[in-house]
């Protein structure tokens, strides 16, 4: 016998360093693709996902300037009037613009075509012209503002972004157009605080692959194609709404590029990273995990031999059962609740206690006997069990008690299994010396709550046990009622 334990504790002890060494292996080998995953599928469109969020967000206070003009009483009344002193729009529109600080603010008519600007009235947009497609892009669009990027009327020399927002009457007659601009450097700001903080190169693109917007700070080449190993992914880039992959640059360095689509600007956020910077401290982490894991499983082997020397018998004897009702001992009890809470905290769910009384039990035993009251403990078990799912704990706790264990059960959830177990009990019958014998259960209800030990929550069950026991018994009071 003690040959064999040796053996075995040998046999044991090479299973476990191989384990190890092969869980390292595997655990190098993982994480450098996770890692690789994780930057190309998580990390770079988060980056792509905090700038489209924040530029949303510089795009909502020219929105609610712009819909406020489209709706100012000031704007019907003037157009009504037949624009008789464009002094007036002006005026307004200087107002407009100094007081929200906007780089622009402007006004169409459809009536006279006439393109009002705080400067006064700059031009006539004609549909032969170019320069005024946006007019009538969103003259004739469905949605009540359309955003675009455009040089100023004002100021050719200036890249803007242009909120034009849709003026009707009541009576939804098209009456023009009107709103203002929001400076370009503002999306510069925000592409170099990105680029300084995690250190990639985000610029944007158009449909075309041109290079349209970047910081000063990272200079990528004027054309998605000329940039070393794209040319062969330009494709993919410019035809989906968004993207994530790698590819070997002509220069042998990996390349992670995540592309994803602004529709308000029509361009694609190209978020690139070159090679990945944990690499080398994966390698450097898998020497020292490799030597730390062959050390702490010969001291794991070491003890385990120890421990299971020392309590090879007490671990023989435990009874993991109860003898006569087959539920869980109580004294086994406590590491299924170990497990339960460390669940509950892995999964971040409801935990709950039972503590179900069979009601005048003493009766029973003392009138027909402990057979009598051996059987009705074995199918109030059978019963309880039949109601719980096979996850659920159910346990003798003491001589008429039970005590059930609910993972992932809220309070209302518990009191409602609980009610059916109190139900199906009352509904049974014995037949004990040609007498038919009712029994009945109280029960108290307890979730556990954050840092509890399992007694804190096994006192609050049996608190609201007692309450139901003096309310009459056969019923449930759970934590919501009052004791």
């Amino acid at each position: 016998m003690v040959v064999n334990k040796r053996f075995y504790t040998v046999i044991l002890s090479a299973i476990v360093l191989a384990g190890f060494v092969a869980t390292s292996l595997i655990g190098y080998f993982v994480a450098k693709d996770s890692l690789t995953e994780r930057l190309e599928q998580e990390m770079l469109p988060l980056t792509s996902d905090n700038i489209y969020s924040e530029i949303q967000r510089d795009l909502l206070q020219p929105l609610l300037i712009s819909s406020l003009m489209a709706n100012d009483v000031f704007v019907f009344d003037w157009v009504n009037d037949g624009e008789q002193d464009a002094s007036k729009m002006t005026s307004y529109l200087a107002q407009i613009q100094k007081k929200y600080n906007t780089i622009t603010a402007f006004f169409v008519s459809d009536s006279s075509l006439n393109y009002y600007h705080p400067t006064g009235v700059i031009k006539r947009v004609s549909r032969s012209n170019p320069d005024d497609s946006w007019y009538f892009t969103a003259k004739d669009s469905p949605h009540p503002y359309v955003i675009n990027i455009d040089r100023d009327t004002a100021d050719h020399k200036r890249l803007s972004i242009f909120v034009n927002y849709r003026i009707e009457d009541k009576s939804g007659k098209f009456i023009g157009v009107i709103g203002v601009g929001l400076s370009l450097q503002t999306v510069v700001e925000l592409i170099e605080n990105y680029q300084k903080r995690y250190g990639r190169e985000i610029y944007f693109v158009n449909r075309q692959g041109e290079v349209m917007l970047q910081s000063s700070h990272y200079h990528s080449e004027l054309h998605l194609q000329n940039k070393s190993g794209l040319d062969k992914a330009f494709l993919k880039v410019l035809t989906s709404p968004s993207a994530s992959f790698s590819f070997k640059a002509n220069n042998g360095s990996m390349l992670y590029l995540n592309s994803r689509l602004v529709p308000e600007f029509d361009w694609y956020l190209i978020v690139e990273q070159v090679n990945d910077p944990s690499s080398e401290r994966i390698e450097t982490a898998f020497m020292i995990n490799l030597a730390v894991a062959l050390v702490i499983s010969a001291i794991v082997l070491f003890l385990a031999h120890v421990a299971v020397r020392g309590y090879h018998d007490k671990l023989e004897t435990m009874a993991t059962q109860d003898k006569l009702t087959g539920v869980t001992s109580r004294q086994v009890f406590e590491f299924y609740f170990k497990q339960a809470v460390a669940r509950r905290k892995r999964r971040d769910e409801a935990l709950s206690l039972v503590l179900i009384d069979i009601d005048l039990f003493k009766q029973v035993n003392d009138t027909y006997g402990h057979e009598a009251g051996d059987r009705v403990l074995s199918r109030v078990a059978q019963l309880i069990k039949s109601h719980v799912r096979e996850e659920d704990v159910v346990c003798r706790w003491g001589g008429e008690e039970f005590l059930l264990l609910l993972s992932g059960c809220n309070m209302q959830h518990a009191r409602d299994i609980t009610e059916l177990i109190r139900s199906a009990v009352a509904g049974l019958q014995f037949h004990f010396s040609n007498q038919v014998v009712h029994i009945t259960v109280s029960a108290g209800v307890a979730e556990m709550h954050n840092d509890e030990t399992l007694g804190q929550v096994v006192e609050r069950a049996d608190h609201h046990l007692y309450a139901a026991k003096r309310a009459g018994r056969n019923c449930i009071r759970p934590d919501t009622d009052e004791a």
